[in-house]
Formats: structure tokens, C-alpha cells, sequence
């Protein structure tokens, strides 16, 4: 049996570029309002434009997902759920949602709308993906960074529909772990405003983290008997010429079941690309062949490409038109997918102007400002009748309202009141270091948890694990055990940053904190945490001190350290040193004002590493224990990455003794 193609799902970051993806072919079409979109510079959709584009997609046959995979803080709740009930009744097919509170309001707010789990959500294993239909969502669009044994093991063993992305941009940072951006610029990634750091070069003229568009066009077979439900392009900061070319191309491969050509790859290079394309994460080859920018050749093979005739054709309608004696006028409207039809009042008897079949024609076939046009009409008209054209064109209205009706009821009356998070603030302060000699006994005396990574950890000084942020499905059965191994050892904590990675740390007993690669930014999220099993969690370090004091519960946040800014499975490391350096973070990224990143090796099971690239400037609150207390932060967390141990100590006396650490720091 001939396996179902998998849906071409395109960007459009503007109504031209909308039209240019149904025009090429797109089975869906993802774009975003005017707020809560991880793309916040494109053009984007005001509350009347996004009713006309859901509009135009249905009648091409079209499905419309709109983005709203931004986090969300506690006072932007309320307009969250504003804005998604006017793209619920607007029609809109599923919501591609990133922020876990915000979802459980719209899984209690609007029931029966789909939720799609952006990428942002992390999900990179089978237990992840769970994890998130679990929490409601019938779509996963998971990590970039997976090669395609994973993917194809997520497609068979999770119920929800897998969405992959196949070609545009990469972020080099896991999607949802990048706070650089953030943290270094105030313009959050997170938030939708990311300001690209990672295209910038270093000091050296490098550029160590830019990594090529990603082109996945000779793997169309593979997606198609693997079972993968949708394949997605980026680039909704992409022109409606870009959208169109490539969408085309992509079309054109899926209809004829195959892989791209040489000269078919050459074709998409020349629309856009940075110095070529990759596909080293799908094919598990990650090195510097990866690594690329948009160079002069680049740009100037654009230029040179004509403009492509990016024209939407209008939907051809079937007009069945009927005036009968003492029987309501009765009008249908069909097209190749859907049949309505609607009646109107009783036509009256003509005095002296009767109405026949081309008047009726005229008035009542104009289709100007909509997504049709007429094709074949059927006008049947009695002799001796008339009706006022204005009860015509109401009719005419009716018609097309009803081939645009979504058969969705209105959303319930009042939105949902988000639930209070349970428990109390922690009063002792918790710790994490990358190495042992590091913990020294007024380290030990003065934190409740000191947590080692997994790898690394210690019985002697620890009681805590930080379990790896990422854990391919390839690794968890090794993972398992040592985590195992460590319980048998002393470990009684655990730092889960993932809501795969949850039951691995109940599973060896341990108590599972969140660590604060969940991004929880609002109490919802935080309640629902709390809920799951999480002991407490650490809030997002993109809080406010004011954001962190109005949540409630059982968190803390990060109030000292060098906070990771990426989270990397390419190695930074072998970009701007040597990769072993990366064991005791002495690898640095040196930007262009001289600031130093130190980089740090993620140790994973079955001889997998990663990276975290962490901040050049501490965060220190040492010396503002006042504002700590009026946020009612009564304990905190610290980061020690590249501190020595006496170093260790003057931390912890600086924050006894409310001194200072110096200028250079990062503050809350």
C-alpha cells in the first residue's frame, strides 16, 4: 500500500508570503499575531489579517497554524488567552505553543483546539515527547539536533504526530536552551527578539557558532516510509519570493516521491544558504563541515535570480442559483472539498421590471475581495419575479460566510483562573559545581544540596546530581544505571532540566528538583511542575526580581554564577581550541569587546558530550540583599564553574557578609 505523503508545512511572515506558500503548494501554513511568536521582527498578523489569512487558507484547502511559542510571565496570561480565542474563532487549525503554563490555561480555555509543542519545548526522546502528550499536545515538533534513527523510533513508539524540520536556518543552541541573547543583549530569544549573537564573529574574526542552513531535500523518501506526519520549512523572516521558490521545490519532491537532484540542492542554494547547506545532525556527522556564513557569493547568486511569478490563483466556485414561485431563493456554492447551501426570503411578483437569469448573474456573481472566483453557474429564474438586489447580495454573503464557517461554538464565557502554586519558599541556599575539589567544607557547611554532574559526582561533597540537559533515546538505558549508581552512593537530589528526564530520577529515588532549563516563567507553569512531582524549581534566569516576587510556591532562583547561555551538540570547544579543554573550561569564546565565555563539556552516556557555553560575567546579588528580600527570594542558587576553591569560599563570604564582588557582573 502506497504510505500517505508526509504534509508540507511552510512560513509565512507576511500575508504576501502567505499567498506565496498556498501558490506553491503548502499543505499548512504556520505564522504568527502580533505578540507571543518567537518571530516578533517579521511583519506578522494584526487580529483582522489573521481572520483573513485563516479565511484564504481554508478555501485553498489550507490548514493554518499560528505561533504562540513565546514564554509567557503571569500579567501577560490574559492577553495570551485573548489573543488565542480570536485565532479559535478566526478558524485556526492549532496552536504552536512553547510555555507549559500558558498550554494548561489553553487546554481548560478552548478544549477542542489542537496544540502543537514547538520545538522550544525540547523535547529530544521518546520520553519527552510523552511527557508533552501528556500535557495535552497531539503534535511534537522535537529537536533539530536529532539524527534520523531517532527520529524515525520517536514516529513508532509516541502516539502524537512528529513535525521535523527539513530546511532553513539552525539555531546552534538546542531550541529553548539559548539564553545568550538575552542575558548579554536584553533581547530575548525566548521572548521572540533574538538579536542572532551567535552569527556575530570573535575576536579573531571567526565565526565559531554561525552554522549552516540546514537541507534535508534528499531525505524525502526516508520521511515518507519512516511515517513522519509533517515536514516544516523556516523562514517566517523569509521574503514571499524565498517562500515561494523553496516551497515549490519541496512540493515538487513530494508529489513525485524522491530525493533532490544535484542541480535540484544547487537550485535551493542559490535562493538562500550560508556558504552551502548541512545535514550533519540528521546524518550524525557533526564537525566543522557544519560551520558556515552568508558570504558575498551567496548573496549575489540571489541577486541574479529572476523574480518568481508568485501569483495565488483564485478558488473556482460552482454557482447553483434557484427563483421559484412561493419558495424561498435558494443559492449553492461548491468547490472540489466542500458544499453549501443557503435560502433567503420568498421573491415577490414584478410589477413592471421581472427579474431574469443575466441580472440575477450579475448581481449575483461578484466574488471581488475574496478568495474566489466564479467558474460554472446554473441560474434558474422564473418568469415574473423579482427580489432587491441588496437581499441578492445577502444571500450571496450567507454563502460564502457558511464555506468559511469552522463549526466551532464559542469559547466559554470567562477565561480560566490559573492555579496557585503549592508549598513555600526554600530557606537554604543550593548549589552546583563542575568539579569536587571544588566543594570546600564551608561549601558543604553552608548549602542544603551541592550537586556534581552526573558524571562527576562525589559522595564525599555531593548529595546532588545535575542530570544531563540532553539524553538521546540512544542513552537513557546508561543513563538509567548510573543514576542507579549513584543513589546506591549517597546521591539523595537530583537537578532535572527536561520533562523527559523526570521519571529517571524518580525512577532511582532520587528527589527531582527543576532546574531552570524548564523555563518556567509564570506561576501556572510552576503549579503544574509542582504537580508532576518536582520537589521545586528554579525560575527562569530571564525573570525580573519584581516577576520572580509576585510567583508564589515552592521555587528560587539563580543568584549567583556564570549562568550556561547555550546548550550545545555541536562542539564549540574544537571551534575555538581543543576539545579536550573543554573538561575543566578552560576553552573560551572571546568576543568582539574581549569578553571570554568560558565553554564547558556535558558528559553523556555511551561516550556522548556536549557543550554549555556560559556566561563572561557572573550574576552577583551579593551586595543587594535587600532587593533579594523584597523579591522574597530567601535562599537562592549558585553556579561555580570556573572558580577555584578559595574562590568558592569568598563567594559564600560575600554573600554572608553582603559585600561586593567586584563591577563586572551581571545583576538581576
Amino acid at each position: 500500500m502506497t504510505k500517505p505523503l508526509p504534509e508540507l508545512l511552510a512560513p509565512a511572515g507576511s500575508m504576501d508570503a502567505l499567498r506565496a506558500a498556498i501558490a506553491a503548494g503548502a499543505d499548512a501554513v504556520y505564522f504568527g499575531g502580533g505578540a507571543f511568536n518567537a518571530r516578533l521582527r517579521a511583519q506578522n498578523f494584526t487580529d483582522e489579517d489573521v481572520k483573513e489569512a485563516i479565511a484564504l487558507c481554508h478555501a485553498h484547502g489550507v490548514k493554518a497554524y499560528m505561533t504562540f511559542n513565546t514564554l509567557i510571565t503571569d500579567r501577560e496570561l490574559p492577553d495570551f488567552l485573548a489573543a488565542a480565542r480570536v485565532a479559535y474563532q478566526s478558524g485556526v487549525d492549532a496552536l504552536i505553543v512553547a510555555d507549559l503554563g500558558a498550554t494548561d490555561l489553553l487546554r481548560r480555555a478552548l478544549p477542542d483546539l489542537p496544540l502543537h509543542a514547538s520545538t522550544q519545548c525540547s523535547a529530544h526522546s521518546t520520553a519527552g515527547v510523552k511527557a508533552l502528550e501528556a500535557r495535552g499536545f497531539c503534535r511534537v515538533v522535537p529537536a533539530r539536533e536529532l539524527p534520523r534513527e531517532e527520529i524515525a523510533r520517536l514516529v513508532r513508539e509516541c502516539d502524537a504526530e512528529i513535525e521535523v524540520f527539513i530546511h532553513g536556518a539552525l539555531c546552534v543552541s538546542h531550541s529553548g536552551q539559548c539564553l545568550f541573547s538575552s542575558l548579554v543583549g536584553r533581547r530575548s530569544g525566548n521572548r521572540g527578539v533574538c538579536a542572532q549573537p551567535c552569527r556575530l564573529p570573535d575576536a579573531r574574526g571567526s565565526y565559531p557558532l554561525s552554522l549552516k542552513d540546514l537541507c534535508l531535500a534528499r531525505e524525502i523518501p526516508f520521511f515518507i516510509e519512516t511515517g513522519v506526519h509533517s515536514l516544516k520549512i523556516e523562514g517566517r523572516l523569509k521574503s514571499p519570493d524565498y517562500v515561494y521558490r523553496v516551497v515549490s521545490i519541496y512540493r515538487r519532491l513530494l508529489d513525485e516521491r524522491r530525493a533532490a537532484t544535484d542541480r535540484e540542492v544547487s537550485e535551493l542554494a542559490a535562493i538562500f544558504s550560508r556558504s552551502g547547506f548541512t545535514d550533519g545532525y540528521f546524518q550524525k556527522k557533526v564537525g566543522h563541515q557544519m560551520m558556515g556564513v552568508r558570504s558575498e557569493d551567496d548573496k549575489e547568486k540571489a541577486k541574479q535570480l529572476p523574480a518568481a511569478a508568485t501569483e495565488l490563483v483564485p478558488v473556482s466556485l460552482a454557482l447553483s442559483f434557484e427563483m421559484c414561485k412561493e419558495k424561498p431563493i435558494r443559492l449553492t456554492l461548491s468547490d472540489t472539498k466542500r458544499s453549501v447551501t443557503v435560502t433567503g426570503d420568498i421573491p415577490l411578483v414584478a410589477q413592471n421590471a421581472p427579474m431574469d437569469a443575466e441580472g440575477v448573474k450579475k448581481n449575483l456573481c461578484r466574488f471581488g475581495g475574496t478568495p474566489y472566483t466564479l467558474g460554472t453557474a446554473d441560474i434558474t429564474v422564473e418568469d415574473g419575479l423579482m427580489l432587491p438586489v441588496s437581499k441578492l447580495n445577502a444571500l450571496r454573503r450567507a454563502a460564502l460566510q457558511a464555506l468559511a464557517d469552522t463549526g466551532r461554538g464559542e469559547p466559554q464565557a470567562e477565561p480560566p483562573t490559573p492555579k496557585r502554586a503549592s508549598g513555600k519558599r526554600p530557606t537554604a541556599p543550593s548549589a552546583r559545581f563542575e568539579r569536587a575539589d571544588q566543594i570546600t567544607q564551608t561549601a558543604i557547611d553552608y548549602f542544603d544540596c551541592r550537586y556534581l554532574p552526573l558524571h562527576a559526582f562525589d559522595e564525599r561533597v555531593a548529595n546532588g546530581v545535575v542530570i544531563p540537559p540532553v539524553i538521546f533515546d540512544e542513552e537513557v538505558d546508561a543513563t538509567r544505571e548510573i543514576l542507579k549508581k549513584a543513589a546506591k552512593r549517597g546521591a539523595k537530589h537530583a537537578l532535572v532540566g527536561n520533562v523527559g528526564h523526570l521519571a529517571l530520577a524518580l525512577e532511582a529515588g532520587l528527589l527531582p528538583h527543576g532546574d531552570f532549563r524548564l523555563n518556567v516563567c509564570n506561576e501556572q507553569a510552576l503549579a503544574t511542575a509542582l504537580e508532576q512531582g518536582f520537589t521545586d524549581v528554579l525560575l527562569s534566569p530571564e525573570l525580573t526580581l519584581p516577576q520572580i516576587r509576585d510567583i508564589g510556591g515552592t521555587c528560587d532562583c539563580i543568584i549567583y554564577g556564570r549562568i550556561p547561555l547555550m546548550l550545545l551538540e555541536k562542539c564549540a570547544g574544537k571551534e575555538v581550541g581543543d576539545c579536550a579543554r573543554c573538561a575543566d573550561g578552560k576553552n573560551q569564546l572571546v568576543d568582539r569587546r574581549g569578553e571570554k565565555f568560558p565553554i564547558f563539556r556535558i558528559e553523556g552516556a555511551n561516550g556522548a558530550h556536549r557543550n554549555s557555553l556560559c556566561n563572561s560575567r557572573p550574576t552577583v546579588m551579593s551586595d543587594r540583599r535587600a532587593e533579594l528580600r523584597s523579591a522574597r527570594v530567601t535562599a537562592g542558587h549558585y553556579i561555580f564553574t570556573v572558580e577555584s576553591p578559595a574562590e568558592v569560599d569568598a563567594v559564600i563570604r560575600a554573600y554572608k557578609n553582603g559585600s561586593s564582588l567586584g563591577d563586572k557582573v551581571r545583576r538581576i
